[in-house]
């Protein structure tokens, strides 16, 4: 399971994380075994923004 973001580090904007999994898939719509496993990174690293975002909201 890939790790999320090392607590105190500086989360980037949703934007940026979809703009990086966006590009991912755009280099030939079939990902590589290294290419899969950025892709779950990203994805970790998507649902802790998303997570943070929602723990701001409340």
């Amino acid at each position: 399971m890939p790790t999320p973001p090392t607590p105190g580090t500086a989360m980037r904007s949703l934007t940026e994380v979809n703009a990086d999994i966006r590009a991912l898939w755009q280099q030939g719509g079939r990902l590589s075994p290294e290419g899969r496993r950025e892709y779950e990174r990203l994805l970790s690293e998507w649902a802790a923004v998303v997570r943070g975002d929602v723990a701001e909201a409340a």
